[in-house]
């Protein structure tokens, strides 16, 4: 008797057949195997005072509801020199967007809505880009020229983005090999997107013409923790300059991400690179899957170029259908049945933990047909076997063989025609293996479709700006002033004897020269002040979400005042809690905050006889360390501040 398909059973076979495993468990030998290859492309605003190509202030943000003016504009494709349309365009323009900006005065001007030409190049900005050009060993232009590279989605009023190459073949060292950088390109940022639902895109101009570092790597990382460490070591270099902003949307990654045999996919915007190793990992197996996906139709579609779908309109009576989400809007609803032959197994293929192929279709569906979802269901829903009616009906309607798939879509009758092109169109890319395609991160390291990627020749020259020349004097003169390499920093910090779980913090912020500044000035150890901060601020930082009146040096003058009052400096960690709840009190209240009680070593040292013969007479256990650690809690919170700990600890005599 043969066995009933099972679409739950389907999912775990083909997780298991293309080899799926934890990142965790995974080996170098298992991303070798799938040919695992990353890149990186590390975008870093910079801090500057005014935007790059007009006068408006940079780094001033709008409220949500703050704007004074609206404009809208949609997207149309037009033909390039050579008589071709991008790829890109022609996707935007099937969405049917409107495009609304939301501008505020203080923010923006004729400039960022292309009402008029750019202003020179912001100075600033460009001396910054060759100094950290130079920090990353790039080779410096001879002479800079702006070009013009052409964003479809929307996020820059003008459809393109002014950019121009500082430098070109440099590298980073990373902690067993080097990473080779591709270049260094200065631009403006893109606007702030505030929503995107149906066909309605709207943005923020506030981010819009800021400067912007673009730092590109060439695909050299051969593991996710790879990929990670090279995105930390290129945004802590920016910020060991000090000239760059900090803060949520301030530093972004995109990740370029292929297996054998695949394509390059970039997940855009990644804000984190805590997510990183993750969201690598899993779309080099999403390729994998995709690649056999492709195997298993192609033993059935002998030609991709004659397979296409069949559908059919019907009502939700015809199918005996009762679904919620088709019920919001019935008035506009339209409901059509789809066949996919030969494509059974297929949806519910794995393709992400938690996804599978018929993911990959509603995402589409989503984003370029813009039906928000749920916008789709489909004869292998794992939850959806309750409704086998359904789809022996669907099935009849559609003359459908048991080797078919099939799926139910909904949504307005003005988006039909394009969700079928849709459905056909990524069913034939799934007999081509894996997509070129930009995708959206979400923490759980899974990704969803949010458009094709542009093509090669999106760049061309901007006739309204001029070239600029770079002297070689000047650009040695950048040489003077730069901070040390990171990997030098890693090898100082070391040498320091600091607890490595604190490198990441310090590093992140840029609070190498507040530890230098501490201990030049006022004789506090390295490894006393950087603990102070990589583990006491940073887990204040942590359960407060960095507090904005809180300044990092703040610290410097805390510790300044403990040694001018002769206090030991163990008390800082307490101090440093209040003043960071408090940034506003002056330390002498924090002391009183604390309770705290001045008193000399001897007199702390004159109570071990008494503590030490109650300890003997009342003692439970003949373990001596029992004895320091009830002596030390008895006198802890006096000895604070007044005697060392460690010298306290060295008197007690059992």
């Amino acid at each position: 008797m043969k066995q009933q398909f099972n679409p739950k059973r389907n999912y775990e076979e083909t997780r298991n057949s293309v080899g799926y495993i934890e990142r965790k468990q995974a080996t170098q030998a298992d991303y070798d195997h799938i040919g695992f290859m990353s890149g990186l492309e590390v975008h870093q605003q910079l801090d500057t005072k005014q935007k790059l190509f007009c006068r408006c202030p940079a780094g001033v943000f709008q409220k949500p509801d703050e704007y004074n003016a609206e404009l809208i504009r949609h997207m149309r494709p037009t033909l390039s020199e050579l008589g071709e349309y991008d790829g890109t365009a022609l996707m935007e323009f099937k969405t049917r967007k409107e495009i609304v900006y939301r501008i505020s005065n203080k923010t923006a001007c004729t400039y960022d809505v292309d009402d008029t030409p750019p202003f020179p190049l912001n100075r600033e900005a460009l001396n910054i880009a060759i100094g950290i050009s130079i920090l990353s060993k790039f080779k410096i232009v001879g002479e800079v020229h702006i070009t013009r590279k052409q964003y479809l989605d929307g996020s820059i009023p003008t459809g393109f983005q002014r950019t121009c190459i500082i430098g070109v073949e440099g590298e980073i060292q990373l902690k067993n090999k080097k990473a080779r950088l591709i270049q260094l390109s200065l631009e403006e940022d893109s606007c702030r997107e505030v929503s995107d639902i149906g066909h309605v895109r709207i943005y923020r101009t506030d981010r819009l013409g800021m400067p912007l570092i673009e730092t590109v790597t060439y695909p050299d990382f051969a593991n996710p923790d790879e990929v990670k460490e090279g995105a930390d070591y290129i945004r802590f270099l920016n910020r060991s300059t000090g000239m760059v902003r900090q803060g949520i949307g301030s530093t972004r990654a995109d990740v370029n991400v292929s297996c054998r045999g695949g394509t390059r996919v970039e997940i855009k915007g990644v804000a984190h690179t805590s997510w990183m190793p993750e969201l690598t990992h899993v779309e080099a197996f999403r390729q994998w899957a995709l690649l056999r996906i492709k195997e298993l139709i192609l033993q059935s579609v002998k030609e991709p170029s004659a397979w296409a779908v069949s559908s059919k309109e019907v009502s939700l009576k015809e199918i005996k259908l009762d679904l919620p989400a088709i019920h919001k809007d019935n008035r506009f609803t339209r409901i059509y049945i789809v066949n996919l032959p030969f494509f059974r197994g297929i949806l519910s293929h794995f393709t992400q933990p938690g996804k599978m192929f018929a993911d990959e279709i509603t995402d589409r569906l989503k984003v370029i047909a813009c039906i928000e979802k749920p916008n789709m269901i489909h004869s292998e829903m794992l939850e959806d076997m309750a409704r086998d009616k359904i789809w022996i009906k669907v099935k009849s309607l559609l003359g459908s063989r048991e080797e078919d798939a099939q799926l139910i879509f909904w949504g307005p009758e003005a988006d039909i025609k394009t969700a079928l092109e849709v459905i056909q169109e990524r069913c034939l890319m799934a007999m081509n293996g894996v997509p070129n395609e930009t995708r959206k991160a979400f923490e759980d390291g899974t990704t969803i479709f949010e458009r094709v990627l542009p093509g090669a020749d999106r760049m061309y020259p901007d006739t309204d700006s001029a070239p600029i020349p770079l002297d070689d004097e000047v650009i040695e003169s950048y040489r003077k002033n730069l901070p040390p390499d990171i990997c030098d920093r890693y090898t100082q910090l070391r040498a320091w004897g600091i607890p490595e779980d604190t490198f990441t913090f310090i590093l992140k912020y840029n609070l190498v020269p507040l530890i230098e500044r501490c201990s030049a000035e006022l004789s506090i150890p390295p490894k006393f002040c950087a603990t102070l901060i990589g583990h006491t601020l940073k887990h204040l930082n942590n359960k407060n979400n960095a507090l904005p009146l809180f300044r990092n040096d703040m610290i410097f003058g805390l510790l300044q005042f403990i040694r001018k009052r002769g206090l030991d400096p163990a008390i800082a960690g307490k101090m440093l809690r209040v003043l960071y709840e408090h940034p506003k009190m002056d330390f002498e209240s924090i002391l009183v905050t604390l309770d705290f009680k001045e008193v000399t070593k001897e007199e702390i040292l004159g109570k071990l006889p008494f503590l030490v013969k109650k300890f003997k007479e009342t003692r439970l256990s003949n373990d001596d360390r029992a004895g320091h650690r009830w002596i030390m809690g008895n006198l802890h919170k006096l000895a604070l501040g007044n005697i060392s700990l460690r010298e306290l600890d060295e008197h007690i005599k059992l």
